[in-house]
């Protein structure tokens, strides 16, 4: 069988650190950074006579996410103690809810690349959402064949976003948890630092033959904290499954984890089925009632939602979808171009939204710099469009004069332009002065030309602008050289 015989199956979990200031169930900080066992107070760790006190900022947060993705809120939600043995977790159990959960439902819309320079739209449905605590930390590095333990994290406030199983490739799954990431840093409920765990994933991964109604049996990888890692890691467990079933093997369910040096998975622990942890409701915590007016509060302090805004762009200024979800990826890029429209105009709100998405991200990637501490500012950037708009610079001259803004040779377009007299010409007669000397120092070209080869007509066009550095108005170029040509 070809791999085009097998369909793949993937559901993400994502577990979300929740920006409040302090934990689920105590007053102890989440500052992350602190010496091990230094913000882990007597409710984390579970110690006799404590009560556990449900932090509502934890639940404002909760509620803002279900909002923004079209979900119901649970008007009452319970909490319960899932019981399993790790050395990180304190109590031996960790809370969180099971059979009713704070958030139900919701849609999440996304692009997916189609590795063709395309990408088409998706809809992956979500289960729930629901309010829980983080365990320790296991610690293998200092220790020499020993583990050390760090309950900082224990209590920190998390809330675990769960998909239907609808997504087909890794690349599904990449498009889908990035666009969950913009959305929970859009709402402003968690930093989404997957380097410090804020925002970690674990897909389920099955394949079954194409056209087969059930489920093949999946196996969860384990704390991705990379875009990168997700897609790796998918990639080799869905091989893995494909060839172990090929040659005439069972999956098994298993937890696994993925190994970013060898770009493999490998098996943690088997599972005795699809439920194999034990729920009991915690009686210590109330069931969460959470009111309509609670909700319409939230609700009406929400910020302009990504869908939203990606509609108003596309309306508004006639970018494509692709655009405008691009733009709306994040919070920050969505304000800068809105501020790069607002000082420059709507009229050239697409040629904003090409330097945007094109040099600036470029530049940005490559210096591994965040849009907020971009050297070329939003005002910056309208005023070198501004110069494009008015033909005073051409398109090739305007990437020179970007260069300049970035590396702050100057403090505006117009300033480099006018230091380092980047001003496109625009004189006729100038401009047929350097087309009579080109077409006088290339006979052969011009000769081709006119035998038919179009060719010729570019490399001439070529010439011109190289003979005026650039300066040179091109579509004044083309048509004086056209009319000489005949």
């Amino acid at each position: 069988m070809s791999r085009t015989d097998w369909e793949v199956v993937i559901g993400l979990e994502v577990h979300t650190q929740l920006n409040t200031q302090s934990k689920i169930f105590s007053g102890a900080s989440i500052a992350f950074g602190a010496e091990p066992n230094a913000q882990a107070c007597a409710v984390d760790i579970a110690l006799p006579g404590v009560l556990p006190v449900l932090n509502k900022g934890a639940v404002e947060r909760a509620i803002r996410f279900g909002l923004a993705v079209g979900a119901t809120i649970a008007p009452k939600s319970i909490f319960a103690r899932k019981n399993y043995f790790y050395p990180d977790l304190p109590k031996g159990y960790q809370i969180s809810q099971y059979e009713l959960p704070v958030v139900v439902g919701g849609q999440i819309h996304l692009l997916v690349p189609d590795g063709k320079g395309c990408a088409y739209e998706k809809v992956v449905n979500l289960t729930r959402a629901h309010l829980e605590e983080d365990a320790g930390k296991s610690l293998h590095e200092d220790f020499h064949g020993m583990t050390g333990i760090d309950l900082n994290r224990a209590g920190t406030p998390l809330l675990e976003i769960v998909s239907e199983p609808e997504m087909s490739s890794s690349a599904e799954a990449v498009a889908y948890a990035k666009a969950l990431h913009g959305i929970v840093r859009w709402i402003d409920i968690c930093d989404g630092n997957m380097q410090e765990g804020s925002f970690r994933c674990d897909a389920n991964v099955s394949v079954r033959p194409r056209g087969q109604a059930e489920f093949g049996t999946r196996r969860e990888i384990k704390n991705l904290n990379s875009f990168r890692f997700l897609q790796q890691a998918i990639d080799f467990e869905v091989q893995w499954q494909i060839d172990l079933i090929e040659d005439g093997g069972k999956v098994q369910q298993a937890t696994v984890l993925f190994d970013p040096d060898s770009g493999e998975t490998r098996a943690m622990r088997s599972k005795e089925d699809a439920h194999d942890y034990r729920y009991f409701p915690d009686p210590d915590l109330l069931p969460l009632v959470i009111d309509s007016a609670w909700i319409e509060r939230v609700k009406g302090e929400l910020p302009e939602l990504p869908a939203a805004l990606s509609g108003r762009f596309q309306g508004e200024y006639s970018l494509s979808a692709y655009d405008a979800t691009t733009l709306t990826a994040s919070r920050e890029v969505a304000q800068f171009y809105l501020d790069t429209v607002a000082a420059v105009g709507s009229a050239n709100a697409k040629t904003c939204a090409n330097w945007v998405m094109g040099d600036l991200a470029a530049r940005l990637n490559k210096a591994e710099l965040d849009i907020t501490a971009s050297p070329v500012s939003a005002t910056q950037l309208a005023g070198l469009v501004a110069r494009i708009a008015d033909n005073t610079i051409s398109n090739a001259i305007a990437k020179k004069v970007f260069e300049a803004l970035w590396n702050k040779e100057g403090d505006s377009a117009d300033a480099i332009i006018d230091a380092q007299g980047l001003k496109q010409v625009t004189d006729t007669g100038a401009i047929e002065a350097i087309i009579d000397e080109v077409l006088a120092a290339n006979p052969k070209s011009v000769e081709e030309f006119r035998a038919g080869k179009d060719k010729a007509f570019n490399a001439l066009v070529g010439q011109c602008m190289k003979a005026s550095k650039g300066k040179a108005n091109p579509a004044q170029v083309n048509e004086l050289l056209k009319k000489k040509l005949g």
